[in-house]
């Protein structure tokens, strides 16, 4: 079976649709077949990855981990580009070219959504393709604070409609009105006699 998972590459787990929302199945959720073809498809994976020098599982995971890395919640821009900083040299001592494009749009695309405004602008000013993530971080850097500010202002507002019903709230000269304007004895004490 191992040697099945090899040629045949492994398990795609299967997804289940659980309140409107498309998931993989969790380990326990497989069929005992499926349980049987992951667990051989970790053993091989294992096989392989014991057999191969270190090196090359090393630059194996550094490709991961620039593939995957993103922006960690309440992480400062600094925090961000020190350990984008780390994972870059990493990938520098063991020889890894990296186009100066991908790093930069990596750079750029993981930040989270309050910095998109900013993000558009460099990738307007900027030519990434000559440009390094250092002068990114640079420019970035000046505008920390008002990304930190939409970010609250998300926060505060996740909900759309206490949002909406905070805005459209009626101001209290209105409902004095409405009041006198729907009460009987109201109205015979301001209509003319």
């Amino acid at each position: 079976m191992i040697l099945e998972s090899v040629e045949n590459g492994p398990l795609i787990w299967p997804t289940i649709e659980e309140n409107g929302v498309i998931r993989t199945k969790k380990y326990t959720e497989l069929s005992v077949a499926e349980k049987i073809q992951a667990d051989y498809d970790m053993k091989a994976t294992n096989i392989i990855l014991q057999g191969l020098p270190a090196d090359i599982y090393s630059l194996c995971k550094l490709y991961d981990a620039f593939d995957k890395f993103t922006h960690i919640k309440e992480e400062s821009l600094h925090k961000y580009y020190l350990r984008f900083t780390q994972l870059i040299n990493d990938m520098n001592i063991y020889n890894m070219k990296m186009e100066q494009f991908q790093v930069n749009t990596k750079f750029l695309n993981s930040l989270p959504p309050e910095w998109s405004k900013f993000v558009t602008d460099v990738k307007l000013v900027k030519d990434l393709h000559t440009t390094n993530f250092d002068q990114l971080h640079a420019y970035l850097e000046q505008h920390e604070l008002h990304a930190n500010e939409v970010r609250l202002l998300r926060e505060r507002n996740q909900d759309p409609l206490a949002f909406v019903a905070n805005q459209q709230m009626t101001p209290p000269h209105f409902n004095t009105y409405q009041f006198s304007y729907n009460n009987p004895q109201r109205q015979q004490q301001f209509s003319p006699s």
